[in-house]
């Protein structure tokens, strides 16, 4: 097969395109052209990937679960599951604090570069603070409350429910069990019928995927950079220092957390991890969606590294809504930025604060829409900092988000390699598109 007919080289090909054209567009002119007429192609092609992902996560973990003879085997795979995802998340805002200490990029940001960025982004910062404040006000446990629906309808409706999803498909599956074993293998039979019609769809839509990258990445480009290109780079100057330590950070947490779970329970090496989830790596990049990309990852978990289909339904889906690493380890980065940038220093009782804070939200703000900001205010909410700080991260964050989610999507890989080796529900993949 010659290297251009695979799938991962044509996304790539088009986030490249799409660059080039953003920024064409922000030096022409075209800012309001490519926003009429080619972000909607962006939107429609992250639609119909949110379009399949329930149904695919329905399907595919009723199987699993009626599959099973022993229900013991669900609730242990579930606790690893847990756990794991709370210990990589603890890890992860341990090495964005450590980073953040070391470079201190807040020192570094100009006095007239944050007056004009807290000028700017003011009306932002208050959406954001009243949106946290919505988070706050509900009870310590109403994460777990919203996990049970009250409607099968409602729980379908909306992709941040994907939890209720979860649960909604393993009692079906528990159900199934339960009954006379002739009617359960009809539905059983029904549910993988269904679900190799799910996978199909994501065949076809995905053909579509290298358009789809470079409509959204021109988009993003535009909308960055709007008809002055030259300002986009003014603020990715002044805040070069930030980038740079969120994104030493995200690479050091892959490189060490990752690496070190798959030497703990897989034989997998970890370039062969990368190759054969390269294409929700990059879509991940490209939509700054866990949701939206969970189809694709869920296909390329199953069927190019060997995982099996009733570890990956459950584990990727309960990733893909409270298993944030990446976002995780950008809050501690941002929060001590925000703190050394006013002028303030953080304790060590402090930033212990924001790892406890931040691993709390990344469950209590799963689902809410912008959930990574409003995670943020919550922490530095925890330690005193000026919620107004954050208006300094605002203009580069929608580039950071995506490198952030293609960790976190990585991170729900890895873990689901991980659960499926421990259950000795892993088998050689194919690694490759």
């Amino acid at each position: 097969m010659s290297w251009y007919r695979k799938l991962h080289w044509q996304i790539l090909i088009g986030l490249f395109l799409g660059l080039i054209w953003g920024l064409i567009a922000s030096q022409t002119g075209m800012a309001a052209f490519t926003l009429a007429w080619i972000k909607p192609f962006g939107t429609i092609f992250v639609n119909l990937l949110k379009l399949i992902a329930i149904p695919l996560v329905l399907a595919s973990l009723v199987v699993g679960v009626a599959k099973l003879n022993d229900i013991t085997k669900l609730s242990r795979m579930g606790g690893k599951t847990i756990a794991i995802y709370l210990i990589t998340s603890v890890f992860a805002i341990s090495i964005g604090l450590t980073v953040v200490n070391v470079m201190k990029p807040g020192k570094t940001l100009p006095l007239e570069t944050r007056e004009e960025l807290m000028m700017s982004y003011r009306d932002s910062v208050e959406d954001r603070d009243e949106a946290a404040g919505r988070v706050l006000e509900r009870g310590p446990l109403q994460p777990l409350v919203d996990i049970f629906p009250e409607n099968f309808v409602d729980a379908a409706s909306d992709n941040s429910n994907m939890l209720q999803v979860v649960f909604i498909a393993i009692i079906l599956g528990i159900g199934i069990i339960q009954i006379e074993k002739q009617k359960g293998e009809v539905l059983v039979s029904f549910f993988e019928a269904f679900n190799d019609v799910i996978i199909r769809i994501v065949d076809f839509i995905m053909m579509a995927a290298p358009y789809g990258v470079f409509a959204l990445l021109a988009t993003v480009i535009v909308e960055l950079a709007g008809d002055d290109l030259g300002r986009a780079l003014e603020l990715l100057a002044a805040l070069g220092w930030y980038c740079l330590a969120v994104v030493i950070g995200l690479l050091l947490h892959v490189s060490i957390v990752y690496t070190t779970l798959f030497k703990i329970y897989s034989q997998m090496k970890f370039w062969d991890f990368i190759r054969g989830i390269r294409p929700a790596i990059l879509l991940g990049f490209s939509t700054s969606s866990s949701a939206a990309t969970l189809p694709v990852t869920m296909e390329r978990v199953e069927k190019n590294l060997g995982v099996h289909e009733e570890v990956a339904s459950f584990v990727l889906p309960v990733g893909a809504t409270i298993n944030m690493d990446g976002t995780s380890l950008y809050q501690a980065v941002a929060a001590v930025f925000i703190a050394q940038a006013v002028g303030m220093d953080l304790s060590i009782a402090q930033q212990l604060t924001i790892v406890l804070t931040a691993t709390l939200a990344s469950i209590g703000a799963a689902g809410v829409p912008g959930a990574g900001i409003i995670m943020l205010v919550i922490v530095l909410q925890a330690v005193d900092v000026p919620v107004e700080g954050i208006a300094l991260i605002l203009g580069v964050d929608r580039l950071l988000d995506m490198i952030r989610t293609a960790v976190n999507i990585t991170g729900d890989a890895a873990v689901s390699v991980a659960v499926a080796s421990s259950e000795g529900k892993l088998v050689m993949g194919n690694y490759d598109d």
